[in-house]
């Protein structure tokens, strides 16, 4: 028995020696430009899982998804990563190496060098690492670690905003995201568009809702000098008086001298103690006028002169508006970041801040916005399934069975286009033929998220873009079509998540936008700027926006908005 084992580890030696001697002169695998390690991605993802890296040297770091002692506490099996790709390498370190007992804990860090070795036959990693030499232990207490080695919810999970991404699910969907985002920037570059940053602070509403957030300096403003008041308090009107009677003493002093001709010496010191006087009463009747609270006018109403901006401001709800200023003088644009919503919604679809891709092409029409936005949601279906298959896998496995094959459907089917008019007809039809929906269904209504879905998922089983709908639910911006009931919009329907994208044709008539913004009941005056664009040198234009996470919602399968954003924000929760 004692012979068979010599046996069997001169063999594993053997074989150990010959791994080495196959790997030649290129004996250590290249490490990341900006690392001092190989990203576990360039190892396991290659076409052959790693097995022709074979007996070459790399460090790697990670960390700890399972670890377990082995062979009474000889050597522990790790399995780590680093969120290069979702597959983990297992790391082999015996206890001669370093102490096992803090290596195997979940969530522990490590950093080692090693050799990489082909595992035993039969087992279903293609390569596995055997320690060397640790250089790193980033240590975890597993009695308080608060994500243990189990299946843990998603809604747990935002509990933990700040460790979640360690997680198997969060850091595919990071994956996904940055390829989602990825393939926005190359579509766009790749036709002809310009990234234009807009402003995160705005005077204007795009929506028209009044559902922002106000950004303002008054409340800290107050909050200031209310404890500097009480620190220092304003000096009283007797002590006002006795500031005006000094200056008053020395304007005297100053006439005195001047009437007796003295010299230019002693006027000049009166003057300047006069001077020194006046500047000492201005701060003192400064003080005097402060008054604690919000700064108000005479009417009553507060005073946003006295604000950071002189004006009121608010959080973006779109950067729509101001793109359109660029797209008026480069023709084809894009705006793509965080956009704010003061929504007290408590739904799985709606987050206070989430981001927006909003292109805007000059010299279109609504039927040139559809195709644009035809083509870019099915660019990024495809590009997902051309570079992200196995976190796609993953979601699937875990989540949604048909999510790849929803990818699959999009990216090969074309669109199915409706008008609105005729979209209802169809949902009134289905009510008839005995559909019951919550929401009622009826000529002027804006579509319900059930709405939505029955068009995608049993009328049409494919992506419909609805367009043409009633004024009175669309924003002022939308052209006025002929019939003066309906508008230039349009909406992309999809699968999973009903509308992912809104867009129109803008009306650029002078006469016609006015009169919808005060339809409206909007004042003219923070939009004059966009009335410019009117004025002067106008053209047809159209744009739409897609709400990036609901892109992600689709893509994955996930239930809930709050876990396709690194740091979901919503009433009540804005950790970090």
């Amino acid at each position: 028995m004692i012979k068979d084992l010599g046996l069997c580890k001169a063999a594993a030696a053997a074989e150990e020696m010959e791994q080495v001697a196959a790997a030649g002169e290129e004996e250590e695998v290249p490490k990341a430009q900006f690392s001092d390690r190989v990203p576990i991605r360039s190892i396991i993802s290659r076409g052959d899982g790693g097995s022709g890296l074979a007996g070459r040297k790399a460090r790697v770091g990670g960390w700890v998804k399972t670890g377990r002692k082995a062979d009474k506490d000889a050597f522990a099996f790790l399995e780590i990563n680093d969120g290069s790709c979702a597959g983990n390498l297992q790391v082999i370190v015996e206890a001669s190496v370093a102490e096992l007992g803090q290596l195997v804990p979940t969530g522990t860090c490590v950093v080692v060098d090693g050799r990489l070795k082909l595992p035993p036959a039969g087992t279903k990693q293609k390569i596995e690492l055997r320690a060397d030499k640790l250089l790193h232990v980033g240590s975890v207490d597993p009695a308080k670690y608060p994500l243990p080695k189990i299946r843990l919810t998603l809604e747990f999970l935002r509990d933990f905003v700040h460790l979640r991404s360690r997680t198997n699910t969060i850091s595919a969907v990071a994956r996904i995201r940055n390829a989602l985002a990825y393939a926005t920037h190359t579509f766009f570059n790749k036709e002809g568009f310009l990234y234009v940053h807009t402003p995160i602070i705005t005077t204007s509403d795009c929506e028209g809702a009044g559902e922002m957030f106000q950004v303002t300096t008054l409340l800290s403003e107050a909050e200031r000098l209310e404890k500097e008041l009480l620190q220092n308090p304003p000096p009283t009107e007797v002590e006002v008086e006795a500031a005006r009677f000094v200056v008053q003493e020395k304007g005297e002093v100053v006439s005195q001298l001047k009437a007796a001709k003295a010299s230019k010496q002693e006027i000049g010191a009166a003057v300047d103690q006069l001077k020194k006087s006046k500047e000492s009463l201005a701060k003192v009747e400064e003080r005097f006028k402060l008054k604690p609270g919000i700064p108000k006018k005479d009417d009553g109403k507060v005073d946003y002169g006295k604000d950071f901006f002189a004006r009121q401001a608010f959080l973006t709800v779109s950067g729509q508006l101001q793109v359109e200023s660029y797209v008026c003088a480069l023709s084809s644009v894009y705006t793509f970041g965080p956009t704010f919503r003061a929504e007290n919604s408590h739904t799985s679809r709606h987050l206070a801040e989430f981001w927006m891709v909003e292109p805007e092409i000059a010299f279109a029409e609504l039927k040139d916005d559809m195709n644009c936005a035809e083509a870019y949601v099915k660019f990024m279906c495809q590009w997902l399934l051309d570079n992200c298959l196995e976190d796609m896998q993953f979601v699937a496995d875990k989540f949604d069975k048909g999510c790849i094959d929803r990818l699959k459907l999009v990216a090969s089917t074309p669109f199915i286009r409706v008008t609105y008019t005729e979209a209802v007809e169809i949902l009134e039809d289905a009510v008839k033929n005995g559909k019951k929906f919550e929401n009622e269904v009826k000529w002027g209504i804006d579509l319900a998220s059930e709405h939505e879905r029955y068009l995608t998922e049993v009328k049409f089983q494919k992506p419909v873009i609805v367009y043409n709908y009633p004024k009175e639910i669309k924003a002022f911006y939308m052209r006025l079509n002929d019939d003066l009931k309906t508008v230039a919009a349009m909406d992309v329907l999809v699968p999973k998540v009903g509308e992912l994208i809104g867009g129109s044709q803008r009306e650029e008539r002078y006469d016609v936008i006015q009169s919808r913004i005060k339809d409206m009941g909007l004042p003219l005056e923070p939009y004059e700027w966009y009335l410019d664009l009117r004025r002067y040198g106008t053209v047809k234009h159209s744009g739409f926006g897609l709400g990036f996470e609901r892109m992600i919602l689709f893509a994955t399968g996930l239930e809930n908005i709050r876990d396709v954003i690194p740091f979901p924000r919503y009433p009540g929760r804005a950790d970090l």
